[in-house]
């Protein structure tokens, strides 16, 4: 019994150990180092800023449930390292990763030029139909703009990325990118679903089925 002392849990230490959902997805944060990855995720998580945060070692993650259609979802949200020295350790965690935050500086050549080789790893190492959406982050440093919303848009369509331009510190369109990823694994999850309904036999004999981030309440996990 935990004694008078102990204290209360956290929300994210609650919401870990809360199995009542309807379907949990992995999310992972990548991009290059001091883009905001931590900032972006505080701001969604706990609806916080502080620009004092220190480069993010190997990796973390934070919990939150959302309702998206009806539907009570866990999000398993893993902020990455973007240092080339833990590369080989935040690549590990794409298995069964759902969807991706491809974050790049809009005030940062840089960071925006090295959205490929993300892709790249994404492409690599992660479920085949793993859904990406690009974010231009630090919308709120428009005077040092490096990058421009149409090259991000181009490039974003080039590599069949979702798109947006966002502001951690000033919570511009943070939940939205999350709710746009939400949603396309969503979609991409009912199709799965359907499939694995029909009775075609090409179907399962190809084995197909949803996808490997997609735990359902009461699995194994």
């Amino acid at each position: 019994m935990a004694s008078a002392k102990d204290p209360a849990p956290t929300r994210e230490e609650r919401d870990a150990a809360d199995q009542n959902f309807d379907y949990m997805f992995k999310l992972l944060i990548i991009g290059n180092s001091s883009v905001g990855k931590t900032s972006f995720l505080f701001r969604y998580t706990d609806d916080t800023f502080t620009s004092a945060f220190v480069s993010t070692v190997g990796i973390d993650f934070k919990v939150k449930t959302i309702y998206r259609n009806d539907k009570r979802i866990k999000l398993q949200i893993w902020d990455t390292a973007g240092q080339e020295r833990y590369r080989t350790i935040t690549t590990a965690y794409y298995r069964g990763a759902m969807g991706f935050l491809l974050i790049y500086d809009i005030t940062s050549q840089e960071s925006f030029a090295a959205v490929q080789d993300w892709g790249t790893q994404i492409k690599t190492y992660s479920w085949d139909n793993a859904q990406v959406v690009l974010v231009g982050n630090k919308l709120d440093l428009e005077e040092d703009r490096q990058v421009t919303t149409e090259d991000g848009q181009r490039l974003a369509t080039e590599l069949g990325f979702r798109f947006f331009e966002a502001s951690a510190k000033e919570c511009v369109n943070v939940e939205q990118v999350f709710d746009e990823l939400v949603d396309v694994i969503c979609d991409k999850l009912n199709e799965s679903v359907d499939a694995d309904a029909s009775p075609s036999a090409d179907r399962k004999a190809n084995g197909l089925k949803g996808p490997p981030g997609a735990v359902q309440a009461g699995c194994a996990c």
